[in-house]
């Protein structure tokens, strides 16, 4: 991290010293981003200090509202989406109509990890460049970012007639379910844009996220025959349903190695009597060491990079869950969850427009983010209908743990070079 740092600081000693290629459309932009920063600041302190887990639906609305405000003066269209269907708070959506250029979908997200009753909850300057705070960095710094890189462009004269929609999702965290439901806008406004722009975390000037992999999770329930522990092994008895699990998922672990391929074991329960709670990954259970358990549940995640690789690793699990030892049954389980964003030529081509720009300002080229690094994102629902590019918020440590941070000495330049990015790619025909 140090050394991503001061990287990041030898950029912004050279931004101005090497930035010779931006018209002067764009310096008009930087110099608004410039005058308007300090408010920047304010605003996102403000929302920080807004409750927003992601089941605390009226601090979630709390912070939309604000954003309805922000985004009235700037004279888009806003409007709330109800969640109730799915038991989430809702979503913020903002419009700008018009004809030029590509059609863009900026996303963030309003909600946090930390609900009301973390210990966390407050913004906080720990020095002159860092600044701490729940969801400072994920994500409500890219929020801002939005706000204030859109700010710049509409008070350069930069977007008269561009189609520009922001969704600020409020259960990006912990997304309402089915997604059919909770993702049905996000998806309907990505059928309507030709790029989809992310505001999550950024990894330093040098990066941007072509790809992400797919968050899906799985259940495994083994049964076995309840018996006396003395007859373990036997034809009668057989093995039991811990060890069945158990041979189970060390099969996962010895035959599903492949590169962007992960699986997790989150929870697992074994016994006489199984009580678990899917929804909250939570449960009681009962046993002796001299009977032999009857049922075993266990609980993971698996992550992917492309479905092709999702269906293969799929079929494989389902194949190891079917050979079974003696008196034993299991069902798999797969939960649809985020999809992956696919590396693809249009998502590179977006890349390609940042890069030159970066070097355009000074700052250096990027490169496509390593996909295995990265979780998921909202813009994985979008990324079958429209090119895309993450990871242009802010830089920052800690996200969703109580040191979460953001780096202030680095966040106008990160403003800037979206506001020059979304400018630039409203020039494209």
């Amino acid at each position: 991290m140090k050394k991503l740092l001061c990287t990041a600081l030898f950029l912004l000693i050279t931004f101005n010293l090497f930035a010779q290629d931006l018209s002067k459309t764009e310096q008009k932009i930087l110099d608004r981003i410039n005058a308007n920063h300090a408010e920047a600041l304010e605003f996102l302190e403000t929302n920080v200090n807004i409750n927003s887990g992601t089941l605390n639906l009226d601090g979630v609305r709390n912070v939309g509202e604000n954003y309805i405000e922000a985004y009235d003066e700037l004279g888009f269209e806003t409007r709330w989406i109800p969640q109730d269907e799915v038991d989430r708070a809702g979503h913020f959506f903002a419009e700008q109509k018009g004809s030029s250029g590509k059609k863009l979908l900026l996303i963030g997200h309003l909600d946090t990890v930390f609900e009301p009753e973390s210990p966390f909850q407050k913004f906080e300057m720990l020095n002159d460049s860092v600044a701490t705070g729940p969801g400072v960095n994920d994500m409500k710094a890219g929020n801002v970012m939005i706000l204030y890189a859109l700010k710049a462009l509409k008070e350069a004269g930069a977007i008269p007639d561009a189609q520009i929609i922001v969704a600020l999702t409020g259960d990006e965290e912990k997304a309402g379910s089915p997604i059919s439901i909770s993702r049905k806008d996000l998806v309907d406004a990505a059928k309507k844009s030709d790029i989809a722009l992310g505001f999550e975390t950024a990894s330093g000037f040098s990066y941007a996220t072509v790809a992400r992999r797919a968050s899906y999770s799985w259940k495994l329930e083994v049964e076995g025959r309840q018996a006396h522990s003395s007859g373990i092994f036997s034809d009668y008895t057989g093995a039991g349903s811990i060890y069945e699990t158990s041979r189970i998922l060390h099969q996962f672990y010895e035959e599903l190695r492949e590169t962007n391929l992960t699986y997790n074991v989150g929870v697992i329960l074994g016994g006489n009597e199984v009580d678990y709670n899917e929804e909250q990954i939570r449960g009681s259970v009962s046993g002796k060491t001299n009977i032999v358990p009857k049922k075993t549940i266990a609980h993971g995640g698996i992550r992917f990079l492309t479905s092709e690789q999702g269906e293969r690793a799929f079929a494989k699990m389902e194949e190891i869950t079917n050979r079974h030892l003696p008196r034993t049954s299991a069902e798999l389980t797969i939960y649809e969850g985020y999809p992956p964003m696919e590396p693809t030529e249009g998502n590179m081509k977006v890349l390609n427009v940042l890069n030159d720009l970066s070097v355009d300002m000074g700052l250096g080229e990027v490169e496509a983010y390593n996909p295995g690094k990265r979780g998921a994102a909202d813009i994985s629902f979008v990324a079958k209908y429209v090119d895309g590019l993450d990871g242009l918020g802010a830089m920052g440590s800690g996200a969703h743990g109580p040191n979460e941070t953001v780096n202030l000495k680095t966040y106008k330049e990160l403003t800037k070079r979206a506001a020059l990015l979304i400018y630039r790619l409203l020039q494209q025909n």
